[in-house]
């Protein structure tokens, strides 16, 4: 095979292969400003003349900027949450010496290989014991102090760092805190990027947790929202891909604005 036409092939798979990935969002934007008689007398994929802003209109005009509200606070302080504990408890398994720490390590590397499916229920019935159901601390509980990924990701990069850097600061009498904040920090910029990154979007799209520890508005969140947009036996599709479309801008957005850091981080995570 020729170069032009390897490179023609290879071309057409990667359009491909974009348009397959892009084309469920498409569905999205067209079904969010179609009428319900446009839902019914055209085609999904074609878009409906005139566009309608009707369901957009319909979801603001309810509780649901409430519960998007609700997912913004959740997401902030779940990554600010995972940030400093995860920070923490790498480096105290990277860098401190004390009896136990691999093996505690590995222990608690290992529950990444439980589903998360699995521990639900036994997090429901702990914090139903501690009255903390359909309340913020419920929610935010169980992920808040570090996840085994990220203190895994974060263990790896710190232990990457020369040594000596951390020996130099120890003899101009440096404590181990001083050592964190001053040195090892400043150059983990691209693990603590990657990990704020993963936490944003895991948080952001998290479901089944929140559908289980949360009942009321207060603390309900935009993906639960969205699930519970149903009439009757039926579901509204213009209404549901109307707050997905409001819920998916967030994301999109800090797709746009950090894409050059969300790449990186991919790198890293595998390099990691």
């Amino acid at each position: 095979m020729t170069t032009p036409l390897r490179r023609t092939v290879l071309y057409a798979a990667l359009a491909a292969g974009a348009f397959v990935s892009v084309f469920p969002y498409l569905l999205v934007v067209l079904t969010a400003f179609k009428t319900r008689r446009q839902l019914s007398t055209t085609e999904p994929w074609l878009p409906g003349l005139p566009p309608s802003t009707a369901n957009l209109a319909e979801i603001l005009g309810g509780d649901f900027p409430r519960f998007l509200l609700n997912t913004v606070v959740m997401t902030a302080l779940l990554t600010l949450g995972q940030l400093v504990f995860t920070t923490f408890a790498a480096y105290a398994f990277a860098r401190l010496r004390f009896r136990g720490r691999d093996v505690l390590f590995w222990l608690y590397v290992a529950t990444m290989m439980v589903p998360s499916a699995v521990t639900v229920i036994p997090l429901f019935l702990i914090m139903r014991e501690l009255e903390a159901v359909n309340t913020w601390y419920g929610l935010l509980a169980p992920y808040i102090l570090g996840t085994p990924y990220g203190i895994f990701l974060m263990r790896q990069f710190f232990k990457s760092l020369p040594g000596g850097l951390e020996e130099a600061a120890r003899i101009d009498g440096a404590g181990p805190l001083t050592i964190l904040f001053r040195i090892l920090l400043p150059l983990c910029r691209p693990a603590i990027g990657t990990l704020a990154i993963i936490t944003v979007i895991s948080s952001w799209n998290s479901f089944l947790w929140p559908l289980i520890i949360t009942s009321g508005d207060e603390t309900k969140v935009v993906t639960v929202a969205i699930s519970a947009l149903k009439v009757g036996i039926g579901v509204d599709r213009g209404l549901m891909m109307a707050g997905g479309l409001i819920a998916l801008a967030p994301m999109v957005a800090i797709f746009i604005f950090f894409q050059k850091y969300i790449v990186r981080s991919v790198v890293l995570t595998g390099l990691k």
